[in-house]
């Protein structure tokens, strides 16, 4: 199942009234566990951005690589 932001922010806040009420917290899944996975979340968003800005950098400097190589071509005589 796939969260957008919306579902993700509406559970995180349900998640922090559960942890308040501590002892009187209602059952289910233990707020502590779900409070894991939401910082789990986080961290792969994270790591998501890391790699794509990576990926970006790399290719302009692909692109700048083949800009020089295309300018160097040796002249055929």
């Amino acid at each position: 199942m796939i969260l957008d932001a919306n579902q993700l922010a509406s559970i995180r806040q349900h998640n922090d009234e559960e942890l308040r009420r501590g002892s009187r917290a209602t059952h289910g899944y233990p707020a502590h566990t779900v409070q894991n996975l939401l910082h789990t979340v986080e961290a792969l968003k994270k790591e998501k951005r890391k790699w794509k800005k990576l990926a970006q950098t790399r290719g302009k400097a692909l692109d700048k690589i083949q800009a020089i190589a295309g300018e160097a071509k040796p002249q055929e005589d």
